[in-house]
């Protein structure tokens, strides 16, 4: 039986994209985590520019094994970017990441003037 390796660049442009999740808390904030497991800190780039949030990096290969030992080959190596477009009611001063676990959490606070505000209603006599 012939060993054939499976190609996950030729079916894909030899791009691949970390899947991501976007929702927004009870905080008044957005939050996207996206999955990029096996990747250092260093290996990540994230910007806020001009309300576009873009997440680079690189997941690069294992140097241990040669590539004639290996019989099948499915994870996704190489650099990637996604980009995101914000609302303008994101604060882009205040945008925090966290790194763990495999998964980027970028938070997103949204500006103060964007948060719901209570109005007192005075009655007249």
């Amino acid at each position: 039986m012939a060993i054939v390796r499976w190609d996950p660049f030729r079916e894909f442009g030899g791009n691949w994209l970390p899947p991501v999740d976007i929702y927004s808390t009870g905080e008044h904030e957005l939050v996207i985590k996206a999955e990029v497991p096996g990747m250092n800190r260093e290996d990540l780039d994230i910007t806020v520019e001009n309300f576009t949030l873009t997440i680079r990096g690189e997941k690069k290969a294992e140097q241990t094994v040669k590539d004639d030992q290996f019989h099948r080959v499915e994870r996704s190596y190489g650099t990637f970017t996604r980009s995101f477009a914000l609302p303008h009611t994101v604060d882009p001063n205040r945008v925090e990441a966290e790194y763990k676990n495999g998964v980027i959490s970028i938070k997103l606070p949204l500006r103060e003037e964007a948060k719901p505000k209570q109005i007192k209603v005075n009655v007249a006599a």
